[in-house]
């Protein structure tokens, strides 16, 4: 199968095999694609929290609205973003840049500050607002890396946040649940396997200058 073979292949699976789960090399590829996802400056203010426990993700079935996804598919990811961004977040970077690029911080030190300012210049809601782009960018690449990996996956706004980061002790790590994604692999009887894509033709999506 091409790209556009497996894009047309993927669709929100409504309805999970929960007799299927998927194996640790398969979980190890959407471990490293989130590692990997584009974040702006590099910076990385998000997290992939991986929940397997079937007693936990039965908990939070209430609180994702009743959708069965949750607790049915093989995994549950959780994109989280950081409750907040500090100029900690800001030198680790830059001293991993140095480290790894052997970069001379002469040369850093400018875009370290200026980075840093552009931080202190917004308020933590801004901040915050900020790292969920991050995370939608994050949940995109997975779902891409899913259809090509030919792991269903089903991307969720759905659900109560704050309760979400009690249930999983979010608060501790300084960390806020913004998007989930069960991904397993799907079941016969979902009738939604099966309906056509509805998009607008290519003519009417893309725009060529």
């Amino acid at each position: 199968m091409n790209t556009i073979d497996h894009l047309k292949w993927r669709y929100a699976t409504k309805k999970f095999d929960t007799s299927r789960d998927l194996s640790e090399e398969k979980l190890q590829v959407i471990k490293e694609a989130f590692n990997l996802t584009a974040t702006s400056f590099g910076l990385q203010t998000i997290s992939l929290v991986v929940v397997s426990d079937k007693n936990k993700r039965l908990q939070l079935v209430e609180h994702s609205y009743h959708q069965r996804q949750v607790v049915d598919a093989s995994h549950l990811l959780v994109i989280c973003i950081q409750d907040d961004i500090s100029d900690t977040d800001v030198d680790n970077l830059f001293d991993s840049v140095a480290d790894l690029r052997q970069t001379s911080q002469d040369i850093l030190e400018p875009y370290r500050k200026d980075l840093k300012t552009m931080m202190h210049d917004m308020s933590k809601a801004e901040r915050q607002e900020w790292s969920v782009k991050q995370a939608y960018i994050a949940l995109g690449n997975l779902m891409t890396v899913c259809a090509i990996e030919r792991i269903d996956s089903c991307p969720m706004e759905g659900f109560i946040p704050e309760t979400y980061d009690t249930i999983l002790n979010l608060k501790e790590r300084n960390l806020k649940s913004v998007l989930l994604l069960p991904i397993g692999y799907r079941a016969e009887d979902d009738k939604f396997a099966s309906f056509k894509k509805v998009r607008k033709t290519i003519d009417d999506a893309v725009i060529t200058l």
